[in-house]
């Protein structure tokens, strides 16, 4: 047998156990627990059987970091058969569970226990690819257009897969995902909520469809296209914000300026910074409830017309002119959040708004706003808990590494991006799709998602946790044996560790 065929026979028994005498292996990779005959793969297509040895199909993936230039070194699976491991250098690079395979449900250590130094310290690294039912992904989709009510259903080919939560600043926040929706309702809305977090999680674009709002296409990274129709712009603050920011520069070139916002649409003159500029009162009151002086909410009702409102006729928020304090000739500017759509009026001898051409000292101003405005993007994180049974793999006394998490002295990554790991009991961790390799999701019919997931603490700290002692292997012999069939990224610029370091 060779050195190769050896590496792979010991992969096959952590993955799964050969049955009968017909070449049959059944995968105890997940609770599914295929029984895979040779030359077929199982039901997730992640395992198959190569001449009798359960074998992850997709390829460890491990970051590493170029010499020169920052570019990966050796290309997937290139001279795989030549392979020593010494084009690697092993301080530059990190093994990652993406590829890994997962040893579920853990009563056997994690795919990978590698030890390694970090800045002069020994450490262990536990790599492994986690199968996660809790789980979720938070949506931020840059836009103040209103695509559907709080709480509303979320679809995808009607099926629910999530809902609309609270709404953040310039952005509408979607949930997508969770436990619920994976086992709670049908088998077809559990498949269907699987698959759509994968195609989310592994960049791709999916089209939703809200109840009682609008379609949306969301991919991460990438403008939202609402009804067909691409954003661009995110908006540069609600409508008292825009009136704060801007004020002093429409000073002596208008009257009076309403920033329509679906939330706070600001009036100059009545606002504190228009009082602090000594602006004369205008006498114009509009819609909605007033909040405080020159903040007004509820004016409209939302929609995909101007400032995140249903309105497309901005005069239609005025409520009233008082002709005790308004003049003839006054000058009214009326603009969204993004200056997208704006309106320049003066008012006639009856205290009419009529519509007049922008004078070029307005117009920079509204074209400042929309110079201020971020690109319209959809940000996609993936939340999970891994405080469950995962945490076999790691260690023998599974709170001493929860601990750990929680102290801070083990970091996590997954796919070698670092994680936000949330207050209080467990390890629920939070990642952006964005800063991990591409495809680095995956899933198991039961259903669930795959996700990779890594524990690096100091080596003295992982013995004293209880690790898997023995299952302990040089990063160098991982090279040596799965440098060959890795595929290899350079890790991401944005990301501090472990490849950029001090």
């Amino acid at each position: 047998m060779t050195t190769q065929d050896s590496v792979l026979a010991e992969r096959s028994r952590k993955f799964g156990v050969a049955e009968g005498d017909e070449g049959i292996v059944r995968c105890d990779a997940c609770p599914v627990l295929c029984r895979i005959r040779p030359g077929r793969a199982g039901a997730c297509s992640r395992y198959a059987n190569e001449n009798g040895l359960l074998i992850r199909t997709d390829p460890v993936v491990l970051l590493a970091e170029a010499v020169e230039g920052g570019q990966p070194l050796v290309a997937f699976a290139e001279n795989a058969q030549d392979w020593n491991g010494s084009i690697l250098p092993a301080e530059r690079v990190f093994v990652t569970g993406i590829g890994s395979g997962t040893t579920y449900p853990d009563y056997k250590p994690a795919p990978f226990i590698v030890s390694s130094q970090h800045e002069g310290v020994d450490t262990v690294t536990v790599v492994t690819e986690g199968i996660f039912s809790y789980c979720g992904l938070k949506v931020k989709i840059d836009t103040d257009r209103h695509l559907g009510p709080e709480t509303a259903a979320i679809r995808v080919n009607g099926e629910q897969v999530g809902h609309v939560t609270t709404a953040e600043y310039g952005s509408q926040m979607l949930s997508i995902g969770g436990v619920r929706h994976l086992t709670g309702g049908s088998k077809k809305e559990g498949n269907t909520t699987c698959e759509t977090m994968l195609k989310l999680g592994n960049g791709e674009a999916v089209e939703l469809t809200i109840d009682g709002g609008h379609g949306v296409v969301v991919q991460a990274g990438q403008a939202p296209i609402v009804d067909g129709k691409p954003e661009t712009r995110m908006r540069v603050g609600c409508g008292s914000a825009t009136i704060g920011i801007f004020a002093k520069q429409w000073q002596g070139h208008v009257d009076e300026v309403i920033v329509v916002d679906d939330h706070i649409t600001g009036v100059l003159t009545e606002h504190q910074a228009g009082r602090v500029l000594d602006m004369k009162p205008t006498g114009i009151r509009v819609r909605g409830r007033k909040s405080t002086p020159g903040r007004y909410f509820q004016v409209a009702q939302p929609g995909l017309g101007w400032g995140g409102t249903d309105i497309t006729d901005p005069l239609s928020i005025i409520q009233k002119i008082d002709p005790g304090t308004a003049w003839p000739g006054m000058r009214l500017l009326m603009t969204s959040t993004t200056g997208e759509d704006s309106l320049y009026c003066i008012l006639d001898e009856n205290l009419m708004p009529v519509e007049a051409e922008m004078p070029a000292a307005v117009r920079q101003v509204v074209e400042r706003i929309g110079e201020n405005c971020e690109p319209s993007l959809c940000s996609v994180l993936f939340v999970a808990g891994a405080g469950g049974s995962l945490r076999a793999g790691v260690t023998e006394n599974p709170i001493l590494l929860t601990r750990s998490v929680q102290g801070g002295t083990t970091r996590v990554t997954m796919g070698g991006a670092p994680v936000y790991v949330w207050p209080g009991g467990g390890i629920t961790v939070m990642v952006d799709v964005l800063r991990m390799p591409r495809n680095a999701f995956g899933y198991v019919p039961t259903p669930a998602i795959v996700a990779p997931i890594e524990f690096t603490l100091p080596r003295e700290l992982y013995l004293a946790c209880g690790g898997h002692a023995e299952e302990i292997v040089p990063v160098e012999e991982v090279l040596r044996a799965h440098g060959g069939q890795a595929r290899i990224e350079g890790g991401a610029a944005e990301n501090p560790w472990p490849l950029r370091r001090g």
